[in-house]
């Protein structure tokens, strides 16, 4: 993208602006697309502006530094392929002006492609230090709005940007609403366990696999579900997690895509976790666990081991702060 052209000189120093973003579990289950919890992994980008502002068509290109660290690092773009830079962009286009230069530097603790929400800390990131860079003054509900533009719906960028456990309901023309609804409710008192298997599994593939229409019986019993898993995530009652979590409009397409998946799934309910789900489209399975979680991960890492995959375990809290900002210097 002309936009995006990288500098080996490094820009003018500035104020930086750090912004601090977790990761995020969607999905949860039964909550396909519209449920999503902020957990304590955090992404840390800090962006630095050179001397000068452009309009945003102007044709003086603006100047970037990328330079990435941490987690998965080889694994991040350091052009215009960078979803931090793409969505500092669709500020910057908003806004009309952009910086002459700009020194990005991020330290990964999100693993990518792995269900745990990357794409939306990159997002979230890009818009937040691209508001504060360009003096934006956009408002929360804002930038919430533009995030969702980007990712294509909520689960995963809601719980980002507001921290906790958020509900999101998309616009729809036909019925309503007119506006994006969120719903932040308090994280649940549980600890978490990720477990995530050395498999590559593409959200584009984790889609296609899903049928084009849904019975009336799997429907009911997906809306059935995520009303109880709202109450037994919320009431600090988690007995009924393991029925609450059960799932039949992605998970049991989904899981059999990944070696081991399945029976890890079922290891760690027998290891004595409270719920177990895919995170997100996976491949990282989620466990909530009463705690430190240890047995649960082990259970689930041993059974992808038995399929051939090597895999890494967290063992953590739900956020209750989503995004932070912060001025450096």
């Amino acid at each position: 993208m002309s936009t995006w052209p990288l500098s080996t000189a490094v820009p003018a120093p500035s104020r930086p602006v750090t912004v601090s973003v977790p990761a995020t579990s969607a999905n949860l289950g039964p909550g396909f697309d519209c449920l999503g919890l902020a957990l304590e992994l955090r992404n840390e980008v800090t962006v630095e502006a050179g001397e000068g502002t452009l309009a945003y068509d102007s044709p003086q290109t603006t100047r970037y530094t990328v330079e990435v660290s941490g987690v998965d690092a080889g694994k991040v773009p350091a052009d215009g392929r960078n979803l931090l830079l793409q969505a500092a962009d669709a500020l910057f286009r908003r806004v009309g002006r952009r910086p002459a230069a700009a020194a990005v530097r991020m330290v990964n603790r999100v693993p990518v492609g792995s269900g745990l929400g990357s794409s939306s800390a990159a997002i979230v990131a890009g818009l937040l230090a691209a508001n504060e860079v360009a003096a934006a003054g956009m408002t929360q509900g804002e930038l919430l709005r533009l995030a969702v533009e980007m990712e294509g719906h909520p689960d995963n960028v809601a719980p980002a940007m507001l921290g906790g456990l958020v509900l999101g309901v998309l616009p729809d023309a036909a019925h309503g609403p007119a506006e994006l609804i969120l719903r932040r409710l308090a994280p649940p008192p549980l600890a978490v366990v990720i477990v995530l298997p050395d498999f590559p599994l593409l959200t584009a593939d984790a889609r296609a696999v899903l049928p084009p229409t849904v019975s009336r019986a799997d429907a009911i019993f997906n809306a059935s579900r995520v009303a109880l898993l709202l109450h037994a995530l919320t009431s600090g009652e988690p007995d009924c997690l393991r029925v609450a979590m059960a799932d039949r409009l992605h998970q049991p397409y989904r899981l059999p895509l990944i070696p081991g998946a399945t029976v890890a799934y079922d290891a760690a309910y027998e290891a004595g976790a409270l719920g177990v789900a895919l995170s997100g489209a996976g491949p990282s399975l989620l466990a909530f666990v009463e705690d430190d979680g240890a047995a649960v991960g082990q259970a689930m890492a041993d059974a992808f081991a038995a399929a051939g995959l090597a895999s890494r375990t967290w063992q953590l809290r739900p956020a209750a702060a989503g995004a932070r900002l912060a001025h450096g210097g």
